[in-house]
């Protein structure tokens, strides 16, 4: 006979919007499995992946109430107070100040392991929480009675509900037969951590060249998160540039505006592929984090939607059990889905839109790009509705 374990929620996925959602379930009472593929000893010291992720005011308000703030080396966290987007070797820029928006800084900037520590440390001592480490699903099914989960070991778990929370390509959402449409956009992002010889000024440069993107984040001191977009056919023989050849190649792209740079972590390359799911909930069943939608990463929504849509989950399986419902409530799931997917919508449309335009270099294309980034700076309801679908600035601003 296989071993089974009943609870009232088993989320597959330990990444930071599985574990966040555990958090933000706390104290609810509900007992939670998490299935996870890694071992526990790497939830608990992650490598690092070359991310640093762009964090709005929104997320670290919620990373704050998690108790994952405090766990972070506060001498580490980056700082964005301005932030500019640049088109081509065009003079003109696209500005947003903090200052002017009345908040000291527009976003933070934190390594994506050091995340994913904190999101692993503030739930690895719920007694309402069991950690599956180590653990294949094989199988996944819901019906009227609950949801149930087959592990490649025999263990069979059992449920109210059943959170997929397994990456863009998520296995389970695939075995549940939820759609999913996603967009290869035939690039690769190299993401790494440079040492520069002029200070930052906490300011971030999303900068358009017409063969590739490149992104400097601030983080603390005189370093800076590098994100180099090409076309996939290109990665190889960037990836085999020397670390001196690529450094100096970076610096000259950035027109030499933080003096030498320096590699001061290794490179990483991951393939760009954008996906959205056609529907975040079935019977008894929820998408959470990238498996609901996976972002570009040239507006640095991921994580945020992944914490957000994790937190809004937990906060309607909350009133519906305050109802007297179970954490599989369907009209609980209607409603996350729907305000989930208002949010999600124009940020994923919207992102592949712009992406589109900025990596056309045929002449109307670069004639338009230029236009849309004046009016960004020349309307200001539409410079402060970019501002804020950006940062989340809204509502945490100083009275």
């Amino acid at each position: 006979m296989a071993e089974q374990s009943n609870f009232d929620i088993v989320v597959v996925g330990a990444g930071p919007a599985g574990l966040g959602f555990a958090r933000a379930m706390q104290g609810s009472g509900q007992q939670i499995a998490i299935v996870e593929k890694l071992s526990e000893s790497v939830l608990a010291n992650p490598p690092e992946d070359g991310r640093d992720i762009a964090l709005t005011h929104t997320s670290e308000a919620l990373m704050r109430d998690y108790g994952m703030w405090a766990r972070l080396d506060e001498g580490r966290i980056g700082t964005i107070r301005d932030a500019k987007v640049l088109n081509g070797t065009s003079a003109f820029a696209l500005n947003f100040d903090a200052r002017k928006a009345g908040a000291d800084y527009l976003g933070r900037i934190v390594q994506n392991h050091e995340i994913r520590r904190t999101a692993y440390e503030v739930i690895k001592d719920d007694p309402d929480v069991s950690l599956i480490c180590e653990a294949e699903v094989e199988s996944v099914a819901t019906d009227a009675g609950g949801a149930r989960v087959g592990l490649a070991d025999g263990r069979r778990l059992q449920g109210r509900l059943l959170i997929a929370a397994d990456s863009r390509f998520s296995g389970v959402r695939r075995k549940m037969g939820l759609a999913a449409d996603s967009r290869d956009f035939g690039r690769v992002v190299i993401v790494c951590e440079m040492t520069h010889e002029l200070p930052h000024d906490d300011t971030a440069f999303e900068c358009f060249h017409y063969d590739q993107t490149l992104a400097i984040l601030p983080m603390a001191g005189n370093v800076s998160s590098v994100v180099v977009t090409l076309p996939a056919d290109r990665a190889e023989q960037v990836m085999a540039m020397s670390d001196a050849g690529f450094a100096a190649d970076v610096a000259a792209r950035f027109e030499g505006r933080l003096g030498a740079m320096h590699l001061s972590s290794p490179r990483h390359p991951y393939p760009l592929v954008a996906v959205l799911a056609r529907r975040f909930v079935g019977h008894r069943f929820a998408l959470v984090g990238d498996a609901a939608v996976g972002m570009h990463p040239v507006t640095a929504h991921g994580y945020n939607l992944g914490l957000s849509g994790a937190s809004l989950l937990a906060a309607e399986i909350r009133k519906a059990l305050e109802r007297g419902g179970d954490a599989g409530d369907a009209r609980a799931l209607k409603r996350y889905e729907a305000a989930h997917r208002r949010t999600v919508l124009p940020l994923y449309h919207g992102t592949n839109a712009l992406v589109r335009l900025f990596t056309d270099d045929r002449p109307p294309a670069r004639l338009l790009r230029g236009a849309a980034l004046r009016l960004g700076t020349v309307v200001k309801p539409v410079h402060n509705r970019i501002l804020n679908k950006l940062t989340e600035i809204e509502g945490h601003v100083r009275s």
